[in-house]
């Protein structure tokens, strides 16, 4: 039977290629009804069906094929389309209107749509071709660079660009000496100016991954020390063992161009704004299509060229293809990038505005027009917080406000606020993958979407990268404020009150248990959202063991374990280490625990030492000799105090101006009882030269010659904030009175799992408000305050100990009820000398090798 016969009833549509927009554009058209009218085949040259390719470097991370899946087949099964892998198409008869596929079998089409993407360049060096050397672009491709980092020690990148610095970033967690070598004189040169590009450099060095730009190689031969040797222009060379080529891509039109078919002159398949070729009955989209002399390498243009393409087979002539915004906000090796429109400021007549701190390595800069009424362009590096509100500035050319340097510059006052969704036009773009507009989110709430799930499933926004969640629940309230639907505040359906009602509630009822709450306040049996924050209120007013019988129920996995589960199954244990001081002895209990139950182990960021890879069973055992040797919990499970993070200050730094380690141990143990809405960071630094980086932290401490100056507020993480300062040159007693006040006013009033930056920016009056409250006591709280931080302070119990006392407590820590054996699902592989969680594969070889 031949592919011809199958789909004879109808005309019939043709895709080559399928990868993220090949995909998008069959969803498009299965929401359009084009199933009905069309038989549809697609193929595919790789064997999985479109994946992910945003997202790539997760596979390094653990993520397995078929979570970066983006279909597995039953949505084109369910709607008639025909999906084929591994079938290349080797040419197109346009006059006859049919396809050759590599294994001889031909295809006619009455629409072909060509969604061939691009491929990586590779330079034409010679000895680009050796063994060792790769690209950056499939599964399969990471496939071969994790089998060879196995092997070696050193990877080098060819590129400094996005996805140079992504394979730089992948080549590092695969535990290789990683450095990358840019022609350019800067890092992203497209996106970055010269001062950026700097700035990211620098960063990027200071994480151990060497950068050398202006750097051209010559050729690639044998090395002496290692597998190549790369020789540069300048006569220096580089000793690598792998190389990884991402020095940009180029379309992928073999296809096209030996069809005949009209081709850019640097390459591309020409298209209008319907997407349609030079051939009105083949159209070209995503990154294989030049538009008005374009190539776009980002996939929201390739979805916004689907969807034209779509509503042109379809007889929609208002869905045209327009252009698309190139802006990009990154985190490359954990480093903030963010790039607007005009960044080079190139528009005639342009003015610049700059910000930059060399201390916290950040960077900013605006381009404006000649009058300063309009944003063009933007560059940042270090920190990307400002970048939603720049680029709504940008996307729909709103007035600048008259103090618009203060866009980039930190919080101050008569700085103005972030943009509201009300000063947003309905054109707004909410959501860039998907091209969500602010209109379609105001449809689909009339259309009867009345909650965030709701619209999500509707519009698909928030579904891609997920960096507009934030965005889009604000328009979505404002949405249903409009039409005079109530915003409902209820933490959820069990409860009609906030999380501050509910702590309140319990606090002067004296309500002990959730029982007891839901019989008084409540209706139902509770769920996975109303349990935890209860729990979490009840440990945080009455500081009461999480395992007592009438609130282990209340638990996620973590505090119910009092330990982290790991992606296998397998749990860590985090020892608290004070201020990261230890004692030779009690590194040796660490060293022998690890030893005796064969755990990985790894010095963290906080200055702790955590252990990985204990089943459930082992946990008692292994604090039970933790314990024994004077630790205690670090509660890295919990909503609570994790970290005191400091330098070793005046004690041994020449620089040093206060004891940092000493207040650092003083506060770790002091606070860390304390649960809270949200995990807690610390840190404390012996001088201005901030080497703890206590600017990034929710409370912050910084020595100066006249005490200490306290910052608030403050995180690092996916959405980074800078901390506030709070108050300046405070003595021993004063600082801690603060941070009790600041803490129990934060635990009693947040939301639900805010962190301490956004409870801050959303109470009215922000930081001065939050400043009256704790130093002017303007509610008259500050007495009740101290004293509930005492409480907690006088209550502090280390939950393993008094859970290895705990009879009916250690039940809880059988791995299965009925079986005494170990779970056959946790499995192990050996990895730079300790062990890691095996993938599926790795399971699937060793159940293979063994049987």
């Amino acid at each position: 039977m031949t592919i011809n016969t199958l789909t004879a009833d109808k005309p019939r549509l043709v895709v080559v290629g399928n990868g993220m927009v090949g995909h998008h554009f069959i969803e498009q058209l299965i929401e359009q009804g084009a199933q009905h009218q069309f038989a549809i085949n697609v193929f595919g040259e790789e064997p999985h069906l479109a994946y992910d390719r945003v997202h790539l470097s997760e596979y390094f991370t653990g993520k397995a094929a078929a979570d970066l899946a983006m279909t597995d087949g039953r949505l084109y099964d369910e709607n008639g389309v025909r999906y084929f892998t591994k079938s290349q198409v080797v040419a197109i008869e346009r006059d006859a209107k049919s396809l050759q596929l590599a294994s001889g079998e031909r295809l006619s089409y009455d629409i072909l749509v060509l969604a061939t993407g691009s491929y990586p360049f590779v330079p034409p060096m010679p000895g680009h071709d050796r063994d060792n050397t790769f690209v950056y672009r499939t599964l399969e491709d990471l496939d071969a660079i994790r089998d060879c980092a196995k092997q070696v020690t050193r990877g080098t990148v060819v590129g400094g660009g996005l996805l140079g610095l992504e394979a730089a970033n992948a080549l590092k967690n695969l535990g290789l000496e990683t450095s990358v070598i840019e022609f350019a004189p800067r890092l992203m040169p497209v996106q970055l100016d010269e001062t950026g590009g700097q700035v990211l450099k620098e960063m990027i060095e200071g994480l151990e991954v060497k950068v050398n730009t202006a750097t051209a190689t010559q050729n690639i031969v044998d090395g002496e020390q290692a597998f190549h040797r790369m020789n540069f222009a300048d006569g220096s060379y580089l000793e690598t063992d792998l190389i990884l080529f991402s020095a940009g891509i180029r379309p992928q039109d073999a296809l096209a161009r030996q069809s005949g078919l009209e081709i850019g002159e640097r390459g591309g398949i020409c298209v209008n704004n319907d997407c349609v070729t030079s051939d009105d009955s083949i159209y070209a989209i995503g990154e294989c299509a030049l538009w008005n002399g374009r190539i776009f390498g980002l996939v929201a243009p390739g979805y916004s060229m689907a969807k034209a393409a779509v509503a042109h087979i379809m007889g929609d002539s208002d869905k045209r293809f327009m252009g698309a915004d190139m802006s990009t906000k990154l985190k490359l090796l954990g480093c903030d990038v963010g790039s607007i429109g005009d960044a080079h400021a190139q528009t005639q007549g342009c003015k610049v505005f700059v910000y930059q701190d060399e201390l916290t390595q950040s960077y900013r800069k605006m381009v404006v027009s000649e009058d300063g009424k309009k944003l063009l362009g933007a560059v940042l590096v270090g920190d990307n917080s400002y970048y939603d509100t720049l680029l709504q500035y940008y996307l729909n050319a709103i007035d600048l406000p008259d103090n618009a340097q203060s866009l980039i510059l930190p919080s101050m006052d008569g700085a103005p606020a972030a943009l509201g969704v009300d000063a947003l036009p309905a054109t707004a773009s909410i959501c860039s993958c998907h091209n969500v507009s602010k209109q379609d989110i105001s449809d689909a709430v009339c259309a009867g979407a009345l909650s965030v799930g709701d619209v999500k499933g509707v519009t698909k926004a928030a579904t891609g990268c997920g960096g507009c969640a934030a965005l889009l629940k604000k328009v979505v309230d404002n949405e249903l404020l409009a039409l005079g639907v109530e915003v409902s505040t209820d933490i959820c359906e069990h409860f009609a009150y906030t999380r501050q009602d509910l702590y309140n509630l319990i606090k002067i009822e004296g309500i002990k248990s959730f029982a007891e709450l839901l019989q008084k306040h409540g209706k139902g049996h509770g769920c996975e959202i109303c349990k935890p924050a209860v729990g979490s209120i009840l440990a945080s007013v009455w500081n009461d063991y999480v395992l007592k019988k009438e609130h282990i129920g209340l638990q996620d996995t973590n505090d119910r374990f009092l330990a982290n589960m790991q992606k296998d199954g397998s749990y860590s244990i985090v020892p608290r280490i004070p201020g990261g001081e230890i004692t030779p002895e009690k590194l040796i209990v660490l060293g022998q625990v690890a030893k005796d139950y064969g755990l990985y182990t790894k010095i963290t960021g906080g200055q702790r030492i955590d252990l990985f890879g204990a089943t459930l069973p082992q946990l008692p055992e292994i604090w039970e000799k933790l314990v024994a040797a004077g630790f205690e919990t670090g509660q890295a499970y919990g909503k609570s105090l994790r970290t005191v993070k400091s330098c070793v200050g005046s004690t041994w730094c020449r620089y040093g101006v206060n004891d940092s380690m000493g207040m650092a141990i003083h506060l770790e143990n002091r606070y860390k009882g304390l649960r809270s809405p949200h995990k807690i960071k610390f840190a404390v630094s012996g001088c201005t030269r901030e080497c703890a980086e206590a600017q990034s932290k929710d409370i912050g401490v910084i020595a100066t010659e006249g005490g200490w100056n306290l910052y608030v507020c403050g995180n690092g993480g996916m959405k980074p904030r800078h901390a506030d300062l709070f108050a300046t040159d405070l003595d021993d007693e004063t600082l801690v009175k603060y941070i009790d006040r600041v803490l129990m006013f934060y635990t009693q009033t947040a939301d639900r799992l805010q962190r301490t930056s956004v409870w801050m920016e959303s109470l009215e009056g922000g930081l001065d408000y939050l400043k009256e409250v704790v130093i002017d006591d303007k509610l008259g709280l500050c007495d009740e305050l101290e004293s509930r931080m005492q409480h907690v302070v006088d209550t502090f119990q280390c939950e393993w100990k008094t859970t290895l006392q705990d009879e009916q407590a250690l039940k809880n820590f059988r791995q299965f009820v009925n079986y005494e054996g170990d779970d056959t699902n946790v499995v192990f592989v050996e990895e730079r000398n300790q062990i890691r969680p095996a993938t599926e594969e790795e399971k699937q070889q060793l159940i293979a090798k063994a049987g």
